[in-house]
């Protein structure tokens, strides 16, 4: 028997598109375009669009705005900046980080419209207009229609919407680890914040464990006034797809090269796979002194979890009760 997982993602992923079209894809398009004057429209589309475009897709039946922006339209949906960013293909971070569109990303994201931004459309609409003209004359004049237009945004859509759901799943594996460690570690806390707890060990020391970029959680003991010393660097990778294990285990050995040259003496990775090959695990991450699965930390129970408790006491140097 095959076990097939739950396509919760692909659920979150259907919910999420239903909202975007209804935003800054061509539904939305096409909503804002109903509140424009026609006759206004078609002049700036002259005006930005070169003529051959516009005949291009007028030949098709297909009107300008369905691949080039014009001021008039950004104005009335500064959202819809997204849709020609997502039909010429450029990742958020592609189009924000040139020097022409770096400043209008607010357009995208919260559908604000500063005067200053404003006054900036024109450049925009011409620079976009150029990629414009070369995407469909790059595209066969006999495939293209409404519906090819709509799967090029959903194509690069799709990337996108991953993207996102990877960094929730992480940083939600993250949150769940430091939950587990605080769990352990709660009877020592003396401060405890959103990004960091302080303890006490019995040597009456401070230990700080807090959120990190880079790797995800550290702990670190503080020797005297200002003064460290690295203790821990943990490591957390909290997809569930097999496949990819390989790619986040050389991520994590990446981590702890950096970790390792701080000065951090353990470097734990957990992961959320529970069938990972361990052996292979530790061939590609040999600055990886400990796998830990997730589900077993969770838990709080199984020879792994003991494993953890025991190796972040001792570290640590907290007094605690033992585990039942």
């Amino acid at each position: 028997m095959v076990a097939i997982p739950e396509p919760r993602l692909q659920v979150n992923f259907a919910r999420i598109l239903g909202e975007v079209r209804g935003t800054m894809l061509q539904e939305a398009l096409g909503e804002t375009v109903r509140r424009l004057q026609i006759s206004e429209l078609d002049k700036e589309l002259a005006g930005f669009v070169p003529a051959g475009s516009l005949a291009a897709l007028a030949g098709h039946g297909l009107r300008g705005e369905l691949m080039f922006a014009v001021p008039m339209v950004l104005a009335e949906n500064p959202k819809l900046l997204g849709y020609y960013r997502l039909l010429y293909g450029y990742s958020q971070k592609e189009f924000y980080a040139s020097s022409v569109a770096g400043k209008f990303k607010p357009l995208e994201e919260r559908g604000s419209l500063t005067e200053k931004n404003k006054a900036g459309l024109e450049i925009l609409c011409r620079e976009m207009a150029a990629a414009g003209a070369l995407l469909l004359a790059g595209i066969s004049t006999n495939a293209i229609n409404v519906s090819l237009l709509d799967d090029l945004t959903l194509l690069t859509l799709g990337p996108q919407l991953r993207g996102g759901a990877n960094v929730r799943t992480g940083s939600a594996a993250i949150a769940a680890v430091f939950g587990v460690i605080e769990s352990i570690v709660s009877g020592s806390v003396a401060v405890s914040g959103s990004a960091a707890i302080e303890l006490k060990n019995a040597a009456g020391r401070k230990v700080l464990i807090e959120f990190a970029p880079d790797p995800d959680i550290i702990i670190r003991e503080e020797m005297r006034a200002g003064i460290y010393r690295q203790l821990i660097a943990i490591e957390i990778k909290g997809g569930r797809d097999f496949s990819n294990i390989h790619n986040r285990i050389g991520e994590a050995e990446k981590s702890h090269q950096k970790a390792r040259a701080a000065g951090y003496v353990e470097c734990w990775t957990v992961v959320n796979v529970d069938n990972i090959d361990l052996e292979m695990a530790r061939r590609e991450s040999p600055s990886t002194n400990r796998f830990y699965r997730m589900s077993d930390l969770i838990a709080a129970s199984g020879p792994e979890y003991q494993d953890f408790w025991d190796r972040l006491v001792s570290l640590t140097g907290v007094p605690v009760d033992l585990p039942d």
